[in-house]
């Protein structure tokens, strides 16, 4: 069910209908010309390398305006797609905006991935040009997958972005219904599936998102660390800033010594990470703390207590004032909200900074819901909920057992398009009257807050936020011959922190000979030991198995000799 909300921090567009757009939303290039006239001189990239580099919004625009007329000079056209892959930095945003605002469609990928991986991701989804770093340069330049041009992200190599210039010309600029991206959320291997989200699914989402509610100031700096291709940092960082008239500081490494400087030069306001982020910030805090002896701690451990009782009971926050020096050597004392989303979050983590005076909040969504459809409203959190539905969001629970638990199912004008090429997989994971089906089990109570308990799909999700296919891992094992049956599964690795890791269950082949002689059962654990190892070592790190059992009987199977995964 949707939630009534009386404040629309998207109103103000009213001014502009009819101005600068037409439809119910404006596109993706409409907003942020409207963020232009309002604040033409405010920050808007901003990476320090050492040294802070930073374009503000209208000198962003005369970047982004200037590709996309280049854009249109190499023939590109509405609906063509174009190619983003690269490390966190104000070119790969110019590059997005300067697609979208030339009319194509931006397929951002995953820079993790191997080249061989991103050449079939380019592929699939017809892009004919490239934006891409320097280190994968040189292998794009041979222009595979039919490219027609490849073009630096980072200065010194081949073209440079923003070298690009092209002639003034009429560009013909999407509908607001028109497909603005495709996010591959799977399928490295085999037929990858790629989201289609529409100008209008990610500006709703970005607008709606603030309706729960969540303040955002233009005067906000937000932080960029999480990879920019996925729908998270996307939405939540990228496109939520740009909304607004706030600050994008780009973070270059996932490092917690980098992260806590790039904080306290930036001054940021806003972060939004991943668990395993949070995790360890607060770690680090934790180890100042106990580095003062027992009596401090205590003290500490007390007036956390009292502060979060004050935050939670009279919506006061002493904690700022009461835990100056603590956010200060943390480097957090500038920081308004943190937003942690992606994965599973304790609600010990989630408690421990609300109490340090920090307004911590969690939400929930899909690749395919552009991603945003839950948030713990500031001023109304519940720890063990990912939060309230979002303005517009109409959340169900399919076939609720008699605890209320079911598959959560929702439709709204952030749900996607549907994937692309791909009309039988689209069917499958919407409801006859349209609700798309998340794969998620959870409940919701009677104000409209979502609890998460599980999920039905096989997808597990690391402490990093990322989305790890057990398929895909499965399928590098399937040329060892001493293998017979394996089975990749998430297990609680923590259960006070809600990690999971991964787990390999092996059946070895019992028929497999080395040297015409059958192998003892300790020299087949250790064998099947060692083959996990290999295979590690061409895993993403989020890949990784960190456990393995070694069965001594077969796992069951269908029909179609496939194991069946709810009877192990």
């Amino acid at each position: 069910m949707s939630v009534p909300y009386t404040e629309k921090p998207w109103e103000f567009l009213n001014e502009y209908r009819g101005k600068v757009f037409t439809g119910l939303w404006p596109t993706l290039p409409e907003m942020y010309k409207i963020t232009v006239s309002r604040y033409p001189d405010r920050p808007c990239f901003t990476v320090y390398e050492p040294d802070r580099i930073s374009l503000n919004y209208t000198e962003a625009l005369e970047k982004i305006e200037a590709v996309a007329r280049w854009l249109c000079s190499k023939g590109i056209k509405k609906g063509d797609r174009i190619a983003v892959t690269g490390k966190n930095a104000p070119e790969w945003a110019v590059a997005y905006l300067g697609a979208l605002f030339a009319g194509g469609v931006v397929v951002p990928i995953d820079y993790q991935l191997r080249n061989e991986e991103i050449e079939l991701l380019i592929k699939t989804a017809g892009a004919r040009i490239l934006f891409v770093d320097e280190e994968k340069y040189e292998f794009f330049a041979s222009k595979p997958a039919g490219l027609e041009d490849v073009i630096s992200l980072k200065e010194g190599i081949g073209t440079f972005i923003y070298g690009l210039n092209g002639p003034q010309a009429e560009i013909e600029q999407a509908l607001e219904t028109d497909l603005a991206a495709i996010l591959f959320t799977s399928g490295t291997t085999g037929n990858p599936k790629g989201v289609m989200l529409s100008h209008k699914n990610l500006v709703s989402d970005c607008y709606l998102a603030q309706g729960t509610p969540l303040i955002v100031l233009h005067t906000d700096v937000f932080y960029a660390i999480l990879p920019i291709h996925h729908s998270y940092t996307m939405l939540a960082v990228f496109i939520e800033a740009i909304s607004v008239g706030a600050e994008v500081v780009f973070g270059k490494k996932m490092i917690t010594t980098q992260i806590l400087k790039d904080l306290k030069e930036a001054k940021v306001t806003m972060l939004l990470g991943v668990p395993m982020l949070f995790n360890k910030v607060l770690a680090g805090i934790r180890r100042g703390i106990k580095a003062k002896g027992a009596v401090a701690v205590g003290l500490i451990s007390t007036l956390m207590a009292i502060s979060g009782f004050i935050k939670k009971v009279f919506k006061k926050n002493p904690g700022k004032k009461m835990f100056k020096s603590v956010l200060d050597k943390a480097s957090l004392s500038t920081i308004r909200i943190c937003i942690s989303g992606g994965g599973p979050l304790a609600p010990s983590v989630f408690k421990k900074y609300n109490q340090l005076g920090i307004d911590f909040v969690q939400g929930y969504g899909l690749t395919e819901t552009s991603p945003i459809v839950t948030i713990n409203p500031v001023e109304q959190y519940k720890e063990t909920s990912v939060g309230r539905t979002c303005p517009q969001v109409d959340m169900k629970i399919l076939n609720p057992d008699e605890s209320g638990i079911g598959e959560v199912i929702i439709k709204g004008p952030m749900v996607m398009l549907g994937y692309y090429n791909m009309p039988e997989e689209t069917a499958a994971v919407f409801t006859p009257d349209g609700y798309l089906k998340t794969g998620d089990l959870g409940y919701m109570d009677s104000e409209n807050y979502l609890y998460l308990t599980g999920r039905a799909k096989n997808m597990i999700v690391s402490d990093a936020g990322k989305n790890i296919y057990p398929e895909e891992i499965e399928n590098e094992f399937q040329l060892y011959e001493e293998i017979e049956q394996i089975l990749i599964r998430g297990y609680l690795q923590d259960a006070k922190m809600k990690t999971e890791g991964i787990e390999a269950l092996v059946y070895p082949n019992p028929e497999y000979k080395e040297k015409g002689e059958s192998l003892s059962a300790e020299a087949m654990e250790k064998r099947i030991h060692s083959i996990i190892a290999e295979v590690n070592q061409r895993l993403q790190l989020w890949q990784k198995i960190s456990k393995t059992e070694v069965l001594n009987k077969p796992m069951e199977m269908t029909t179609t000799k496939k194991i069946k995964r709810g009877a192990i």
